[in-house]
């Protein structure tokens, strides 16, 4: 009959272990309980903790409870590393448990960090919260190059929170492309009629802006069922073009079209970027399924450019 050997547990491949994974070295040590409560700790604080503060807390609570939350797991990381090192050290000698293989190290390896961790983040990402980073002025001056933001996925889908509204800044799959993300203002709903004359929006006979309101710095104010935003357009744009009526279906122009009239089908929406000087949007490739709208962006957490950080946009919250 086998007998358990005297095995020493090593300090430094207890620390190394929870530095990999928090409580990977309690394991290593024999701990269980401990090993088990410092790896779900960890796995709610960094995952489903930044959905709860990304959606759930008040606004402008977002920034310091993700720099708390930012503090607090690297506090919890670097108490299982120590924690790890201290209880290897009490164990240099003792009985190695049953237990304790390298087949088992490696299979609970396995399915928390390459298994439960990984689907726990794709469930939230796909049904709570998803970080994006945006790489174009499309969207400025509301949404910047180079801010990475928050966007709400408890949208669009059956029992989700909300539905689609004009106004809405949505995160959808670009029609020509599905495997890229565009980020564009929702204009027009399913049966709205949208006239574009130059660089002024009918929505079913309402004007976004009223006729002759020049822009101040290029910048303009929309306004639609109570909400305002705004755009940025060249007066440049104000000479008079032939109306263009775009296809149903989504097919790619060369150039946006700066006149246009039509009636938004069914299933799908109209959308525009807020640089309308310089965007891609419902213009060019036409109208977007609505089972293609993939969240809201909801909030700015990080925003940096050339300059460094742009701490005023940091917690700026996307009307």
């Amino acid at each position: 009959m086998m007998t358990p050997t005297m095995t020493p547990r090593r300090p430094i491949i207890a620390a190394l272990a929870s530095l990999v994974l928090p409580g990977f070295g309690q394991l290593y040590n024999g701990d269980i309980n401990r090993a088990i409560w410092l790896f779900l700790t960890f796995a709610l604080l960094c995952i489903p903790g930044v959905a709860l503060v990304a959606l759930y807390l008040p606004d402008q609570w977002m920034l310091p409870t993700l720099l708390l939350g930012l503090v607090a797991t690297l506090g919890l990381w670097a108490y299982a590393v120590g924690d790890a090192w201290r209880t290897a050290r009490r164990q240099m000698a003792g009985l190695a448990k049953p237990w304790q293989l390298s087949g088992v190290y490696a299979l609970v390896f396995v399915l928390c960090d390459l298994l439960a961790l990984p689907l726990l983040t794709l469930y939230v990402r796909q049904h709570q919260v998803e970080p994006y980073r945006i790489p174009s002025n499309s969207m400025a001056p509301s949404v910047r190059a180079g801010d990475m933001i928050w966007a709400d996925k408890r949208y669009n889908c059956p029992g989700c929170k909300s539905g689609v509204h004009r106004g809405d800044i949505a995160i959808f799959a670009y029609p020509n492309d599905r495997s890229v993300s565009y980020i564009k203002r929702v204009i027009g709903l399913p049966g709205d009629q949208i006239v574009l004359k130059n660089a002024q929006v009918w929505v079913n006979g309402q004007a976004l802006h009223s006729a002759g309101t020049k822009p101040v710095n290029g910048v303009i104010t929309e306004a639609l069922d109570g909400r305002q935003w705004q755009v940025q357009w060249s007066e440049s744009q104000s000479g008079a073009t032939p109306a263009v009526v775009l296809p149903p279906l989504n097919r790619a122009t060369s150039t946006p079209a700066q006149s246009m009239q039509l009636t938004v089908p069914d299933g799908q929406v109209f959308v525009l970027g807020d640089n309308r000087n310089s965007s891609v949007d419902s213009r060019s490739f036409g109208t977007v399924p609505l089972q293609d709208i993939l969240g809201r962006a909801r909030q700015v957490w990080f925003s940096s450019d050339a300059q460094g950080v742009n701490w005023s946009r940091l917690g700026l919250v996307l009307q």
